[in-house]
């Protein structure tokens, strides 16, 4: 049940223990969770990683399922009673190692709607990608492509080619501080100028020493003038995968004079 439409919502992150390399521990569950709650977030879609290659082999497929499944059961259990407040569900991130990837069963998708969370194999882009997309979106499922702007060789012509393949884009809050270089950083604004994020969410791996950057990026886009964008990115549109909605339009970041000098400002004195 969607309990707080208007709640702040997290459809990427690695928070069920022992099963891949996010939290080792319930305990590690729970920090996580906490952690997370602190910036508001109060619905929460764990998505442990999982290889496409798995479902076209029913047995390995079941056996690795099976075993999400335990684990969740447990760290929900615990969640539940830690944080009541809490909507915590689980999907996968599916790694497209293979295209033709069966996502049949509920359990691969986002809190069993038709939404999926697929990322690309060792952060590159192979051959074929946009028409890999459209093949899901013609199965009936919605494909949210993870944190785009890490992937070796993206361009906007990449992009722009899976959008018209039907996938949606979910930016990590780390991809606008910096986390991982200024690449990944300048081509999350790229997409953020043309509206072309859907959701931001934390990837966040349950370790003490990683930041989840939400506050950060909450003060920097709002110094940009980007405060309806972030509702949207952050409440709305991760709310509306709890419902299995397709995302609201995102408001591009203004293009106001002086713009960039702003942004480079903003970037030059922050933590990223």
């Amino acid at each position: 049940m969607d309990r707080d439409p208007t709640a702040h919502a997290d459809l990427h992150s690695h928070l069920v223990p022992g099963v891949d390399d996010g939290a080792r521990t319930i305990e590690d569950t729970l920090d996580a969770v906490r952690r997370l709650t602190r910036d508001g977030v109060r619905k929460i879609l764990t998505t442990p990683h999982l290889d496409g290659s798995l479902t076209l082999d029913a047995d390995r497929l079941c056996a690795r399922l099976d075993e999400v499944s335990v684990a969740f059961d447990r760290a929900a259990q615990a969640v539940g009673e830690a944080f009541p407040d809490v909507e915590f569900r689980r999907g996968h991130e599916v790694m497209l190692d293979v295209p033709d990837v069966d996502f049949s069963d509920p359990r691969i998708r986002l809190g069993g709607t038709r939404f999926i969370l697929i990322e690309w194999p060792r952060l590159h882009i192979p051959p074929g990608t946009a028409q890999v997309l459209q093949r899901i979106v013609g199965e009936g499922y919605v494909p949210i492509v993870a944190h785009p702007g890490r992937y070796a060789g993206i361009d906007l012509n990449v992009a722009a080619s899976w959008r018209a393949a039907g996938a949606y884009f979910q930016v990590n809050y780390g991809s606008i501080e910096g986390r991982y270089g200024a690449e990944a950083r300048t081509f999350a604004f790229r997409l953020l100028r043309r509206g072309w994020v859907d959701y931001f969410s934390s990837d966040f791996h349950a370790r003490p020493e990683r930041a989840i950057y939400k506050r950060e990026v909450w003060r920097r886009l709002t110094d940009l003038g980007g405060g309806d964008a972030l509702d949207y990115l952050c409440m709305t549109n991760p709310g509306r995968v709890f419902r299995g909605e397709a995302p609201l339009p995102v408001p591009p970041l203004a293009a106001e004079r002086g713009f960039w000098r702003r942004l480079k400002e903003l970037l030059d004195t922050g933590s990223g």
